[in-house]
Formats: C-alpha cells, sequence, structure tokens
C-alpha cells in the first residue's frame, strides 16, 4: 500500500470523525479536507479546488435559484392545498402522499430537479398542517432519490450503465428494466417513514427563542408567545371569547388560532372554541399559568403550528399614540375595535409618565399610547390611517406572490427539464434557466445570492476531491478487490449483500457514478468468474449509488441541509436504517429476479 493511499484513507477515516460527531460545522469540515489534500499533495492544487466548478456544485445553485424563483411566485399553493385535501393534516399520512409523488415525478426527471420543484409546496403543507419542516423536508429528498430508481434515465449512475455494459459486449438495459427495483425501495421506504417517522425523523417542535422586539424591553412586556392545543377535555370547548372575557379576567391575549390547516390572526371576539384548535396566547407568566390550570391546557414549549411568531418575519409589536386631531379621543379601545376594524390586538396602554396601565377600557386621549399586536400588513395600513400615529418602526408587509410570472417560472422551470431530456448538461441547463428567471423578473438581481445556500455550496465543493483523490490514487479500487476476493466462495445473495455495500459506501465519498464507472468493470469480471449473470450484478451496483442517506453528500441531501435545518446526526438516525431498508430489498429483487 503506497503512502499516498495511506493518506487518503486517514483523511477518509477524520472525515467521517467529523461528520459523524456533529463538533464541526459540515461545511467547515468539508473545507478542512479540501485543504489536507492540497496540503499533502495527494492530488494537485487544481483538482483540490476543483469542487467549486464541477457539474454537481454548479447545477445545484442553478436549482436552488430556480427553487427560490417558484416559491416565490407562490405557484405551489395549489399543489399544496391538493395534497392537504387529500391527506388531511395527519403526519404520517402527509408524508406518504408527498413521497410518492416526489418519487414518481423524479422517475422521469433528475432528483434534485423534483425535489427543488416540491419543496416550497412541502413548506407551505407544513405551515398549513402545522408539521414541524424537519418532518417533511427529508422524506421529500428521500422519496427523490429513491424515485432516481425507478428508470433507466432517472440517475446518473443509471444512465451510464448502459454504455458500460456494451463496452463490455453485453446487451443494454431496456427504459423500465429497472422498475421493479425502483418501485420496491420506493413503496420501502414510503412504508418506513409512515410507520417510523415519529422515532426516527428530528425535531417535531423546531426550537423556538423569545422574541427580540425592541419594545419589550423598554416595557418590561413578556418575551415569549406560547402556543396551546384544544384537547377533547378542554373546558374552553363550545364558549367564545366574549364570553369568557379572557383579559379581563386572565390578562391574557389571544393572537392567532389555528382550525383545520387556516390561521387567523387576531380572531373576532365571538370565535367559538372546538376541539383541535390551536392558540397562540401571550402574557405574563403568572396569568398563563392560571389559564392553563382553569380550563386544563398544557401549551407546548416550542411554537409549531405559529412558527413564524418566533421572529418578527411575519407580524410584530408597536407603538401607537392618538393624535390631537384624531375622531377617537374619548373613547376606549373597545368602542374603537380595534380587532375587528384594524385586526390588530391591544396589549397595554403607556400613560404620559411612561407606566404600563392594566386597565383596557381606559378613553384614548391625545399623548396617550398603547401597545398593540399584528401582522405586519394589518400594522402598515394602520400607520397610513388618520386616526393613529405609530410611532414604532412598522417592517414592510411581505412582498405578495408573483403570480402574474407564474407561467414565466413554469415555463422556464419545463425548458431545463427539456434540455435535460436532449441531452444538455445538468449544470448548463439548470444554471440557463437559472438566469432566464432573472431576465423576465421572476427573480431580481438583488436576491441571486440570497437564494443559493452557500453552505451547501461549499460542503459539496470541500467533499468532491476527496472522491477524486479515492479514485486517483488507487484507494478504491484496492479497497474493491480486497473485498471481493473475500466473498468469492459466499453464497450468492451474501455476495449481492457485499456488492451494495460496497457501492453504498464508496457513493458516500465519491460521486455515485464515477462509483459506478469503478465498480461495474469489476463486477462484470467478478460475475463471469463466479459464474453469477454479470448484468444483474452490474444493475446492482447502479441501483446501489443510490443509497446515499446516511451523510448529507448526496447533492439532494446537500440541498436540504439548509432549508430542513438539518445535522450530520439526523441523517444517520433516519438514513441509517433507510439504507438497510434501500439494500435489503434491492438485493432481494435482484437475487430473484435478476440473476
Amino acid at each position: 500500500m503506497s503512502n499516498d493511499v495511506m493518506i487518503v484513507f486517514a483523511i477518509l477515516f477524520a472525515a467521517i470523525i467529523m461528520f459523524s460527531t456533529d463538533r464541526i460545522r459540515n461545511d467547515v469540515a468539508s473545507i478542512i479536507i479540501m485543504l489536507s489534500l492540497a496540503w499533502s499533495g495527494i492530488i494537485p492544487l487544481n483538482q483540490a479546488f476543483s469542487g467549486f466548478s464541477s457539474n454537481a456544485v454548479v447545477a445545484i445553485m442553478g436549482v436552488m435559484i430556480i427553487g427560490f424563483g417558484i416559491e416565490k411566485t407562490g405557484i405551489m399553493d395549489s399543489f399544496a392545498n391538493i395534497i392537504m385535501k387529500k391527506a388531511g393534516t395527519q403526519e404520517n399520512r402527509v408524508i406518504a402522499v408527498v413521497m410518492a409523488v416526489a418519487g414518481m415525478i423524479s422517475s422521469f426527471m433528475q432528483n434534485i430537479g423534483a425535489v427543488a420543484l416540491f419543496l416550497p409546496a412541502v413548506k407551505k403543507i407544513g405551515n398549513k398542517s402545522g408539521i414541524s419542516h424537519q418532518r417533511l423536508i427529508m422524506p421529500l429528498a428521500f422519496a427523490g432519490i429513491l424515485g432516481g430508481t425507478v428508470t433507466m434515465v432517472a440517475s446518473g449512475p443509471l444512465i451510464i450503465l448502459n454504455d458500460l455494459l456494451n463496452d463490455g459486449g453485453y446487451d443494454s438495459f431496456g427504459l423500465f428494466s429497472v422498475t421493479p427495483i425502483g418501485l420496491g425501495v420506493l413503496f420501502a421506504g414510503i412504508l418506513y417513514f409512515f410507520l417510523l417517522s415519529g422515532k426516527v425523523l428530528p425535531g417535531g417542535e423546531e426550537k423556538s427563542q423569545g422574541r427580540k422586539d425592541e419594545l419589550l424591553d423598554i416595557y418590561n412586556l413578556p418575551k415569549e408567545i406560547h402556543e396551546v392545543v384544544i384537547e377533547k377535555d378542554c373546558e374552553l370547548i363550545g364558549k367564545t371569547i366574549e364570553e369568557l372575557d379572557i383579559w379581563r379576567i386572565y390578562g391574557i391575549h389571544i393572537l392567532a388560532l389555528w382550525d383545520s390547516g387556516s390561521k387567523t390572526f387576531i380572531p373576532w371576539r365571538k370565535t367559538t372554541f372546538k376541539e383541535g384548535q390551536v392558540l397562540a396566547i401571550f402574557g405574563e407568566d403568572e396569568h398563563l399559568n392560571q389559564f392553563f390550570k382553569s380550563f386544563n391546557l398544557e401549551h407546548k414549549h416550542n411554537l409549531v403550528v405559529f412558527r413564524e411568531l418566533a421572529d418578527e418575519k411575519e407580524a410584530g409589536f408597536a407603538e401607537i399614540i392618538l393624535p390631537p386631531d384624531s375622531n377617537l379621543k374619548g373613547k376606549t379601545l373597545e368602542e374603537i375595535s380595534l380587532r375587528k376594524n384594524y385586526r390588530i390586538e391591544p396589549i397595554t396602554y403607556i400613560n404620559t409618565d411612561g407606566n404600563r396601565l392594566n386597565l383596557m377600557d381606559w378613553e384614548m386621549e391625545p399623548g396617550l399610547k398603547a401597545i398593540v399586536f399584528g401582522r405586519w400588513e394589518d400594522l402598515d395600513s394602520l400607520k397610513k390611517s388618520k386616526d393613529f400615529v405609530v410611532i414604532s418602526d412598522v417592517k414592510p408587509p411581505e412582498e405578495s406572490s408573483r403570480a402574474d410570472k407564474k407561467v414565466h417560472a413554469m415555463a422556464i422551470l419545463g425548458a431545463g427539464i427539456l434540455l435535460i431530456l436532449l441531452g444538455v448538461s445538468l449544470p448548463l441547463s439548470f444554471l440557463s434557466a437559472a438566469v432566464l428567471m432573472l431576465f423576465t423578473k421572476v427573480i431580481y438581481k438583488e436576491e441571486l445570492y440570497e437564494a443559493i445556500d452557500w453552505k451547501t455550496v461549499f460542503l459539496l465543493a470541500g467533499l468532491i476531491p476527496l472522491g477524486t483523490a479515492f479514485e486517483q490514487t488507487g484507494a478504491a479500487r484496492l479497497t474493491a478487490e480486497a473485498i471481493i476476493s473475500v466473498v468469492e466462495s459466499w453464497n450468492v445473495f451474501f455476495i449481492l449483500i457485499v456488492i451494495g455495500l460496497i457501492t453504498s459506501f464508496f457513493s458516500l465519498f465519491m460521486s455515485n457514478v464515477a462509483a459506478t464507472v469503478l465498480l461495474v468493470p469489476l463486477i462484470l469480471i467478478m460475475g463471469e468468474s463466479f459464474g453469477i449473470d454479470p448484468r444483474g450484478l452490474a444493475l446492482l451496483v447502479a441501483v446501489a449509488a443510490s443509497n446515499s442517506f446516511v451523510i448529507p453528500t448526496h447533492q439532494v441531501n446537500a440541498y436540504i441541509m439548509g432549508p430542513g435545518n438539518y445535522k450530520t446526526g439526523d441523517y444517520l438516525k433516519a438514513g441509517g436504517i433507510m439504507s438497510v431498508v434501500f439494500l435489503l430489498v434491492t438485493t432481494s429483487i435482484v437475487y430473484f429476479f435478476y440473476i
């Protein structure tokens, strides 16, 4: 074994340690690996940094921009609503439907494109159903990878397989030759998450922190918004907000209400409480505890349904004051009907001395302030009215979806996919489509760099040279030959398992296409010498090259790492079992039907 091979194995071992422990952020670990290869001289300097210009990295940057543009148009809202109607809000059913649709779409287009297309819709589904994004995005990505094994044109390894077979003098596979394997692993993946999503997927409740509104600090108001679910034994059921007189008796505020997938900010006072509703509540801890105890409520420690209220993106607090010429002076907040007329929630009065007043039936007079809560668009409308002066900063309301650009976005996406089907390379197709979105104003030039998750770019760019070094130094071939020489006398089924394991391992640290190109010639020779159908073994290699779930090195897993806020440990937990299921299903089908 040469020094270069030993150094590569040492760097590979260090990479496994860094990725599995999460002590070092993944993109930083990737850069360390890249620099180690450069300083060791294992590969030339230009190859050490070649990841930044690789097809995979350029393609994923284009996909990120396209996905950003699709999300801005709101085009996937309708699709999200269709899935919600079919699957409801039950987590495992939603996951199953999302995976089935994404898997079938990715069977005819590159999986990274399919995942990018459906990611905005999955986010919408999560927001509407109250399911954590973390519990939806990873199944989507896995379904995209699994769907890439359904046809011979859905993934790089399967596309290149026929060329490798022809070079070896073997017949090609037809378009749907691999379909039984692909449908088998896709169904197994859907069943896996349907049954075990609650145990293997991360989160469930995404950590939320106290708000950072400056007004809350100035007037010593609570920093957190709390979320509660109305269970079937809750005494709130059947009563209205007005009937309970919640503010006067308990001193708390209901800022928003979720009911059957629909969110209402600042609910009307005659709203009736029902089982299954989720409330966003604001108030002092002692008042909240009294309210929870009185009605047998158990609040969540983190915001899930109303996760957007954990920051200032969608709604916030504002300080208003009555001007001297206002028509509302002398009226109480109840008479003004702030909730009904302005859709904002009054939190507290502030007198001219800067002290909080606990009574909300105080008559408004010039100079008297009030702290209110509402969506930025409603606060912006209040700011434009002549009845109040908003003296605190109000964020401009979020830009409405670019609905007029839906046709442009879908046409550009379709053109990009068509180019790929016609044989144009993935990076050229997707990056060209991304630039077209810029020219057609689906996205704006100021948003171009915002659309790209640069951590993912550095993660992939740093790992690609490791695969190059693994292949060029002969470490990969040495490993494969050593393992194959050991298993030649084993039972056929166990030989298939080992071939699947080798391929899966290689595809974690080098491109799955490179792993296929490296292994298929070896496997064809092995099949001839072992008396096993070489074509069946080659097909196993091409399918197993997609078994990349345990670390985020596959471009699809890397792509969703940012949107899902995942750590390597999350992939190890969910992807470890998925890899075993994938391997067992694939080898079993190949054993019984292909050799």
